[in-house]
């Protein structure tokens, strides 16, 4: 009699086991597809973000005098600007304008991005140039990036503006 008892609690645990390891591959297998669902989401994110951003820094901004404007010392003002760092001239680039949003994004990176329009870091390079804005993303560690290069003429030399949104983590709040 106890062998037959002892099999019958064989058999119901290997039910339960196997009961527990369908639930945990179907737990498993949602979670890993919200996140890539997440994940493609934030690189498309990350994508209109940085075609929006190389269409906006090639007009003057607004006002197109925005530069002379900017207080370094109040970034909650910066918010109110549309930022480009164009001269008015077709795909030309202002050098005065350059240096000014080089300046805010030393004085606070982070409020820059607001006023970029957008949410992940960046990084401009003036290709050609001694000039970049933002933070290098080769000095962390990126996880998603994006990258466009732009032709302009800055100083009446053909330069290329490589602009690249990227993410250090996983899940951004793009």
């Amino acid at each position: 009699m106890k062998a037959q008892f002892w099999s019958f609690d064989i058999i119901f645990a290997i039910i339960i086991f196997v009961f527990a390891v369908v639930i945990l591959t179907y737990v498993w297998l949602n979670i890993s597809s919200v996140s890539s669902l997440q994940s493609a989401n934030n690189l498309n994110r990350m994508q209109l973000q940085l075609q929006v951003l190389g269409t906006q820094l090639l007009t003057p901004g607004n006002p197109s005098n925005w530069n002379q404007k900017v207080n370094l010392a109040s970034p909650g003002s910066w918010e109110n600007l549309s930022l480009g760092m164009g001269n008015g001239t077709q795909g030309a680039l202002s050098q005065s304008k350059i240096n000014e949003l080089n300046n805010m994004s030393i004085a606070n990176y982070q409020a820059t991005k607001p006023a970029l329009g957008i949410s992940y870091d960046y990084y401009i390079d003036f290709i050609g140039t001694n000039s970049e804005i933002g933070i290098n993303p080769a000095n962390g560690n990126v996880v998603s990036s994006q990258v466009i290069t732009i032709p302009a003429v800055l100083n009446g030399r053909q330069v290329n503006v490589q602009i690249q949104l990227w993410s250090n983590s996983t899940i951004s709040l793009g």
